[in-house]
């Protein structure tokens, strides 16, 4: 069966249009994220603990707009070839917000025992973040660049992968001067996870943005 060409764009604007929503929720999880480290390297423990609280909510609102996104690819149908390149965007997209959750919890979880962490591994902790950070927003202007063509979403998918290079750096600069520091073992093994879901969050966000660009060719 061969649908109109309007009907045809008319499902893919909506489709586009509900997962640049799960996106934008996912972006205002990672810069709470930020602000949470931030406050951290402060150690502002009543505003760590706010926002972790945050943070938890704005998962599960997260996990509404991604149920929303499959609940509305599934009722467009076969009338959108490409819906599973949708489906297959936003369930990586999804991952970044799981990932800033599991971020949050360990510091909460360092704040709440009062483990202490040395200023300088807590400056470069921020400095990580903020890479991380600029990854997913360069991924965002990735996906507002799908209506203009694939040349141009290409272009901005290659910023993605700059980004996601000075984070991986920056994470293994951070790693062995974590690891020369002398810690507590457990405050260790905290920082150590809290490192990777950083860096798995840029990882995915690389991910995410190469799967924009199959989506642009579709558009």
């Amino acid at each position: 069966m061969v649908f109109p060409v309007e009907t045809q764009e008319r499902v893919k604007r909506r489709a586009l249009s509900i997962c640049q929503e799960h996106l934008r929720k996912v972006v205002e999880i990672t810069r709470k994220t930020h602000q949470l480290i931030d406050s951290f390297a402060k150690s502002e423990d009543n505003t760590v603990k706010q926002l972790h609280a945050e943070i938890r909510k704005a998962e599960e609102e997260v996990d509404l707009a991604r149920r929303k996104v499959a609940k509305e690819l599934a009722e467009i149908g076969a009338i959108l070839i490409s819906r599973e390149d949708f489906l297959r965007f936003t369930s990586l997209t999804n991952e970044i917000a799981d990932f800033c959750e599991g971020i949050a919890f360990r510091l909460h979880e360092l704040t709440e025992k009062g483990w202490k962490v040395p200023s300088d591994i807590k400056q470069s902790l921020l400095k990580l973040s903020g890479g991380m950070f600029e990854t997913i927003h360069k991924l965002r202007e990735t996906v507002m660049t799908l209506n203009y063509g694939s040349s141009k979403t290409s272009e901005k998918a290659r910023e993605v992968e700059s980004a996601e290079r000075v984070v991986d750096d920056l994470y293994r600069e951070l790693t062995v001067a974590i690891l020369d520091c002398k810690l507590e073992i457990p405050v260790l093994l905290i920082l150590r996870d809290v490192l990777q879901l950083m860096e798995d969050a840029a990882d995915k966000a690389e991910d995410a943005s190469d799967a924009a660009r199959v989506l642009a060719f579709a558009m």
